[in-house]
């Protein structure tokens, strides 16, 4: 029942095929103590900053449950750890999107070959099947939803009518990297599983280990270290533009609400016209950017309820104009004055 979900284009393993996991050995242990119990939460929201091992970890459980069936089992009692070895048949038919227990949903190309923008509700019912079905009958059924927060509004509620009546032996895994803005209907039927930022080793190491690069190289470490305990930052910093058009976003966000446009026609002049790492710094230093906003207003959230919402409103808004520069290999320039122009709407 498993759908081959369209290739990251990326050197970078798919977190299905990575079984490393670094940093995170308290969620680790969270996930283990609880099915080891044998009363496991059917469905867990694990929630953190983009590129820290959310999906990795999400996986690496999915692998777990479907090679150890049976909760109380000696092998499960004794694990110290959810590793499974990469030979293990489980294991390689979850590298492979072949294993009959395993449903993931996350993006997928349009009959155009174009990457949609959006889980649809098509695609999220095909829970409803999965969970009906007999295949997995005697086992347990894992749905991994990567991520959650790309589901678009009739998705997620398809996917909220099997979580309030979720099946024997089913799992869920929900990957948010904004789990405050998930569905407060779904986030009440899940177990929240909090992932904190890597620490800079640990973000060498991944990075090291899912790119094949040496551990030991200076410019590694330059980028882990600038990366907020981000593998996925990490490694889209590790060219030395990429850090500088950070930084140069960085400079011109703090301005805010002032723009000016000489210097945005300089920063869409740096992000070229079809370089996708270039524009994934750009997206990700608006991203954080936003993230640390979100998180200041929220201690004030009765006060700063209309700031969020138009802060959320615009995120969304910078989402889908990146996507769609990127699908449709659009010029760059006018989505950064966009942006800008949003953000300068929004913190006015």
């Amino acid at each position: 029942m498993s759908r081959r979900p369209v290739e990251r284009e990326s050197a970078i393993p798919h977190p299905r095929e990575t079984s490393l996991l670094f940093g995170h050995h308290e969620a680790e242990a969270a996930l283990l103590a609880a099915y080891r119990s044998g009363r496991i939460p059917h469905a867990w929201l694990i929630g953190g900053p983009q590129g820290i091992g959310k999906a990795t970890l999400a996986y690496r459980m999915a692998r777990f449950v479907l090679a150890h069936g049976q909760p109380l089992a000696a092998a499960v009692q004794a694990a110290d750890d959810l590793a499974v070895d990469a030979d293990h048949p489980v294991a390689r038919q979850v590298a492979a999107s072949s294993h009959g227990g395993l449903l993931t949903l996350e993006r997928t190309a349009n009959d155009r070959g174009v990457m949609r923008t959006v889980i649809t509700v098509d695609e999220t019912r095909e829970t409803i099947g999965f969970f009906g079905s007999t295949a997995a009958a005697e086992g347990w059924r894992v749905c991994i939803v990567d991520t959650v927060d790309e589901l678009n509004p009739n998705a997620a509620n398809a996917l909220l009518k099997i979580l309030e009546e979720p099946p024997q032996r089913s799992l869920f895994l929900l990957v948010s990297h904004a789990p405050a803005r998930v569905l407060a209907t779904i986030q009440s039927r899940c177990r929240k599983l909090r992932l904190r930022q890597l620490a800079t080793d640990d973000v060498i190491g991944a990075a090291a280990a899912a790119a094949d690069l040496d551990p030991n190289d200076p410019a590694l470490r330059e980028a882990a270290e600038a990366s907020e305990g981000s593998v996925a930052r990490a490694l889209t910093l590790l060219g030395g533009d990429a850090l500088k058009l950070q930084q140069r976003t960085a400079a011109l966000l703090a301005k805010l609400p002032q723009v000016d446009p000489r210097e945005l026609h300089t920063l869409g002049d740096s992000l070229g016209t079809s370089d996708r790492v270039a524009l994934a710094a750009f997206i990700d230093g608006i991203d954080r950017w936003i993230a640390e906003r979100l998180h200041v207003d929220e201690a004030n959230a009765n006060q700063n309820l209309p700031r969020l919402a138009r802060l959320a409103e615009v995120w969304e808004k910078i989402v889908r104009a990146a996507r769609d520069t990127e699908t449709y290999n659009l010029e760059r320039k006018p989505l950064v004055f966009s942006v800008f122009g949003w953000l300068a709407d929004a913190t006015r």
